[in-house]
């Protein structure tokens, strides 16, 4: 046999989401440009989803493992070290946070991905020093909720039920119906949006994913009339954002190791400065590791109106990797 004849390894599960994932948001992008309003209305949600979960999927290509939850936090890792806005980047904090119950699992089981989505849920808000309802958090929580009420009733049956391909599906439906309930009802969470008369961007993205892994594991297609009915989806609707006003400001965006006491003190400093603060580690924190004040790899996000004060702050405090500078109100600029 030659090399050309070497079988390939049929790609993970993990890959294969993440994959139909990147086809679906790539297709809905320019409409969560379109209806991107909240924090602030630059019009990339769409866009920003699409190429984290793109790095996310290029993560995994070529992997091999079984490990359900090892395929994840490396996607989740690489996606978060090059994550776009604050969509993006709670995205890539969700799949590093739905990692760590599944590491050591071969496959998905209702009670594993329970398990999964509440600490998905609890990472991203973590991650955010003013998280809001109304958000793809809303939406995240509402699928952990659905996720969690379904595990808890199959407790007491026999493993085999429990374990299965039906349950999982019965539980993926329930998440993604949730997750479309908590979609429309961001519409009048959020002022910005019940004005706007649209749902939010970045939980239209979420739910699908959540529909990709519906997808995926049940082996079926996306519901092709899943956003059907959402306010500002229809092809046929003005492009939002275009007609409020973006606040003047810069979006900073970086990779930094920091000890936990100086990570601690910048967000706090980002905090006065700026909004949308957003710090993940993308490492492995030093209490995992064994060392609780070793530096820990970050990343960061913020909204300010002082790109060099910002950044000077963020030096201070260690040198940033893979720095970038947008303009609010033209997302096309970057520095």
């Amino acid at each position: 046999m030659t090399m050309d004849d070497t079988p390939r390894r049929s790609p993970s599960r993990v890959h294969q989401w993440l994959e139909l994932a990147e086809t679906v948001l790539g297709n809905a992008s320019d409409r969560m440009d379109a209806i991107n309003i909240f924090p602030v209305p630059d019009g990339d949600t769409g866009s920003n989803l699409y190429g984290t979960v793109r790095a996310a999927r290029a993560a995994v290509a070529e992997e091999t493992t079984e490990d359900v939850g090892a395929l994840m936090s490396l996607a989740g890792r690489a996606a978060l070290d090059q994550a776009r806005g604050n969509s993006g980047t709670l995205l890539a904090v969700m799949l590093i946070g739905m990692s760590e119950p599944l590491t050591g699992h071969e496959r998905l089981a209702a009670p594993t991905l329970a398990s999964a989505l509440e600490r998905a849920q609890t990472s991203c808000w973590a991650a955010l020093s003013d998280p809001q309802e109304g958000t793809m958090l809303t939406v995240l929580a509402a699928a952990a909720r659905a996720a969690s009420e379904h595990a808890a009733g199959l407790r007491g049956q026999p493993d085999d039920q429990v374990m299965s391909r039906r349950e999982l599906g019965a539980a993926l439906d329930a998440i993604v119906g949730a997750a479309w309930q908590a979609v429309v009802q961001t519409e009048g969470q959020l002022p910005a949006l019940t004005a706007a008369h649209v749902v939010d961007a970045g939980g239209m993205g979420l739910l699908l994913v959540l529909d990709s892994l519906r997808a995926t594991v049940m082996g079926t297609s996306i519901d092709p009339g899943l956003l059907d009915g959402l306010h500002g989806f229809s092809a046929s609707d003005p492009h939002i954002h275009e007609g409020l006003d973006s606040p003047v400001g810069y979006e900073l965006m970086c990779s930094i190791s920091l000890d936990p006491l100086t990570a601690a003190t910048l967000r706090f400093e980002l905090n006065d400065m700026g909004d949308s603060v957003i710090m993940s580690p993308v490492g492995t924190s030093g209490e995992e590791s064994g060392e609780p004040n070793a530096p820990v790899r970050w990343r960061l996000h913020v909204h300010v109106d002082d790109h060099a004060a910002a950044e000077a702050l963020v030096r201070k405090a260690g040198e940033p990797e893979n720095l970038v500078i947008t303009s609010l109100q033209d997302p096309e600029t970057a520095g």
